[in-house]
């Protein structure tokens, strides 16, 4: 376990993992755009890169924990750990921030332009309302998912969620690491849930809305949106479980686990995501 008072900043030697994970989000991104154009490899390309990436993750973050757990990482480690998942989270924000720009941008700004008087010289039947099937009329009928019931469930659940991760984080600064072990399971399976949700939601989409990726702007934004969101919440689930196996073996303690405060840095950037994502996507 690392102590504070470490007199020295630690420095690694030099790692293949940097090199090794690149490729594989390469291969990650060259198979989502594969994919999202109807390539036959794209789909398994996804996959396969996913869990390569995740197996490099595991080496790595691996290789992490032994020097924490070693003694090698004192507090200006642990100062540049915070700045570093700091700058993460922003770098997130951002992501999030450009899609929900460009639907903004789309139902805010292009549909009423399109619906202008000169524009109806070219569109005449254009309606200019949201949700909108575009001036062509090429984008098949479909529904919108209303926010009752499953979204106001999945919003109930990660809501709770962030109260378990809290409830965690104060039982393992008191040093109840029984607390924090029952606080952080349930909120890995208050994901899990949230997830089973979404599938069933998107299935339903599909099957008896007609809403899919391909239905115009709307379409495109909704499982843009909330596909990613679904994702981050796959990856916050992800980090919790493996820093809830290190709890039970007993990797924290009071004064350090920033492991621990980390990924509840991220889980609550998880829920206020989906919190805008909610009003904006379902009720507005």
């Amino acid at each position: 376990m690392s102590s504070n008072s470490t007199p020295y900043y630690f420095v690694p030697s030099p790692s293949k993992y940097p090199v090794l994970a690149s490729v594989g989000l390469l291969g990650f991104g060259g198979g989502m755009t594969a994919w999202v154009n109807n390539v036959s490899w794209g789909g398994p390309l996804v996959i396969a890169s996913v869990i390569y990436v995740l197996v490099v993750l595991y080496g790595w973050f691996g290789d992490a924990i032994s020097e924490g757990n070693t003694g090698k990482n004192g507090v200006n480690v642990d100062i540049s750990y915070r700045w570093s998942m700091s700058w993460f989270i922003f770098s997130e924000i951002m992501f999030f921030a450009a899609f929900f720009s460009a639907l903004f941008y789309a139902r805010s700004i292009t549909v009423p332009w399109l619906g202008d008087v000169d524009s109806k010289i070219l569109w005449p039947d254009f309606v200019a309302a949201w949700p909108t099937l575009g001036p062509t009329g090429l984008v098949e009928k479909f529904s919108t998912i209303g926010p009752w019931p499953i979204p106001t469930i999945n919003t109930l659940l990660l809501l709770s969620s962030g109260v378990t991760v809290t409830y965690a984080h104060h039982a393992l600064r008191e040093g109840h690491r029984q607390k924090a072990i029952y606080g952080l399971f349930a909120t890995v399976v208050l994901g899990v849930i949230f997830l089973g949700f979404q599938a069933y939601e998107y299935i339903h989409a599909y099957s008896d809305l007609n809403l899919k990726l391909t239905s115009g702007i709307y379409g495109s934004t909704f499982f843009m949106l909330t596909g990613f969101h679904g994702f981050h919440v796959f990856l916050g689930g992800l980090m919790l479980a493996i820093i809830l196996r290190r709890l039970i073996r007993g990797d924290f303690s009071p004064d350090n686990h920033f492991g621990f405060e980390g990924a509840a840095w991220y889980w609550h950037f998880v829920d206020v995501v989906w919190l805008g994502l909610y009003i904006v996507i379902y009720w507005m």
